[in-house]
Order: structure tokens, then sequence, then C-alpha cells
């Protein structure tokens, strides 16, 4: 189903069951875009009142569904306040969590996560093992978490993950994220595009962030010019490039050439496909929902996957890695984890104008 959907969000060339389908979509998704233009109004108009804290909020977003790049963003960003002295807390809607989101949970008190990824979920686990020194806090309410955070540390800087769409909360930048590859799909809203409001909605954005995860960067470049023109607003590119794909147990690299299959839970994994497909021979992929927490039996599901493909190694995400390393490392393994490691080219102080 997910595939599905991406499908006819993303793809131009649908077959006519496909395009039934989207037109179907269409209907509620009309009313979908009155009530979201409605409430976004309401919060225009301060008639909606959002909460404000006394930090310096950043909120890190995106105008469509799946996988952008907030998670990386928002570590850079964590990174560059702490080294600048300041005291940083994170918080992250928890999804994937089985921790009761209903009050804070403190997944990281700058130490590292207290969490294993298969309790707290793999954005927070990430961000906590990403960011030491950053107070990271889970919450299905934001508010009630800004209010733990104050009251228990007293943070400078606040950074929101995911959270363009959650008004609620003042924030004093507003940083949107899109991507260079996928971009807005079909231009329409939910539930037959993927655009979680209306496209004039990026006008509230303080900055535009596009997020290359791949190497055309000529084709990124005019996107960037397309959308300062369209939208009038400060442009930045983030260009994320492969570090190494290493052993999730052991460190070791693995060599160029190898035949391997993909595999992750994310929300586009186009991107890490087209990484992989770079220097190895990408022979066979399985993808899982969005935030899938694995078990023993997922495990055996890819190793049985791969060995019918005769594959002896597999390649996954940081995000989906976080989730495993605890259930492989008891498992004798007959064939190799490896985790792609993804690093970020952009200049973060221009982003924050210091």
């Amino acid at each position: 189903m997910k595939l599905f959907i991406s499908r006819i969000h993303y793809k131009k060339d649908l077959n006519l069951y496909e395009k039934l389908v989207y037109f179907l979509l269409k209907f509620p998704g009309f009313f979908y875009n009155i009530v979201s233009g409605i409430r976004n109004k309401l919060y225009d108009k301060k008639i909606l009142p959002s909460y404000g804290s006394g930090a310096f909020v950043v909120a890190v977003g995106n105008i469509t569904t799946g996988g952008v790049g907030k998670t990386p963003f928002t570590i850079e960003a964590a990174n560059y306040f702490l080294s600048r002295n300041k005291k940083v807390a994170v918080i992250s809607r928890g999804y994937g969590s089985k921790l009761s989101n209903n009050e804070p949970n403190l997944i990281s008190d700058g130490s590292g996560s207290q969490f294993k990824a298969s309790v707290a979920g793999d954005e927070p686990v990430m961000i906590s093992e990403n960011c030491k020194g950053a107070y990271v806090v889970t919450c299905k309410s934001r508010i009630k978490a800004e209010k733990y955070l104050m009251k228990k540390f007293s943070p400078d800087v606040i950074i929101l993950d995911d959270a363009f769409q959650h008004r609620k909360i003042k924030r004093d930048l507003d940083i949107v994220l899109v991507d260079a590859k996928n971009k807005f799909g079909n231009g329409n809203v939910l539930p037959a595009g993927p655009l979680r409001e209306n496209l004039n909605s990026i006008q509230r954005a303080d900055k535009i962030v596009v997020v290359n995860k791949g190497y055309n960067t000529e084709k990124t470049l005019k996107f960037c010019d397309f959308l300062k023109k369209k939208f009038e607003k400060d442009i930045y590119l983030c260009k994320m490039v492969p570090e190494g794909i290493y052993d999730i147990n052991t460190r070791e690299k693995l060599p160029s050439g190898r035949r391997i299959m993909a595999f992750s839970a994310i929300g586009q994994p186009s991107g890490f496909y087209d990484f992989l497909k770079k220097d190895y021979k990408l022979i066979a992929v399985l993808e899982f929902e969005d935030h899938h927490i694995y078990d023993r039996a997922d495990v055996a599901k890819i190793i049985e996957y791969a060995q019918e493909e005769n594959i002896d190694s597999v390649v996954t995400t940081e995000k989906d890695a976080v989730k495993l390393i605890d259930i492989i490392k008891d498992i004798e393994m007959p064939i190799n984890f490896y985790v792609l490691k993804l690093k970020s080219y952009m200049d973060i102080k221009d982003v924050f104008g210091e």
C-alpha cells in the first residue's frame, strides 16, 4: 500500500487504475485543504494562541510527507548551537516509541540515549547518540515537553523536530526542508498528494533548505533558483554524501563493487538506493513501513530474502541501524549487516545568521 500511494504521489506515468484512485482521493483532499487553510488563518490572525517559553525556538519541518532529511539537519543544528556554548534541547514526537508519550520522556540528559531505539523510537535515539551534550525529550504534546525542559534544564535553544505544521508553539525561526529529487510530488494535498498543507504555506517559513540526496547538482541548483523566485525566500543547499558503508558490528568498510541487498523503514528510500547504486550492485530491496520497529522475525525475513538472491551483504540506513544493533549482536549471522553513513555539506552558520 505504501508503494502504491507513493507512486500516485510522485510518478507521472500512472496506469488507468492508479489514475482512478488518484481522482477519488482528490475529493477528501478538497476538504482537507479547506480545514488546514482555516486552521492556518486562525493562527495567522492569533485567534488560536501559540505558547512561548522564552527560549530561542527553531522549528525544523517539511511540507510533504516522507523522509526529507529532517533528523540529520536537526542533528547538525543542535551540534552547531552546542559548539557556540549554548544549552540545547531537542523535542521529538517520538514516532515508533513504546513509551507512553502522554507525559515528557527524557531520552537523553546529554550523555547519550537512555533507551534502546526499539523502546524510544529511531529518531530520538539517533539524535541522542549524535548530539552529546543536548537534552532530548519526546512527548505528543510539545507544549508539555517545552514546559518540562524550561523547568528542569532552562535551555537557551530548543529545536522542534518535524514541527512546521505544529503551530501551538511560538518559534523564532521556521525552517522548511525540501527534497531536491521528489520536490512537491504531484502538487496535491493529502491524500491525493504528498503535501501536508497547501504549497503556499511555505510563505510563512523563514528559510528553505533544499536537501540533495543524489548526484545531479545542476538540476538541484536550478530547483533552488525556481524556489527563490517563486517564494522570495533565502534558499540554502544541503548536500548529503556517503561517508562510507560499514559493518554494523565490526565497523569494517564494505568494498565497492559487491552485490548487495538494501532494506529500510524510511519515508522516501529512493535517494538511499541511488547512493548504493553508484559503487555497488544493488540486486534487491526490501521495504518496511516508515518507523517500523524490527524484531527477530524481521531479521529472519531479511536473511531469508538475501539468501534467496544469493547475497551475503545487506545494507540499511542509520535510522534503521539503531533499531537493529541490539537484535543482530545476539544472533549468529549467516550474512553481514552494513549501514550507510551519510554526512552533510552546507554552511550551517549561514542558515542561522551567525
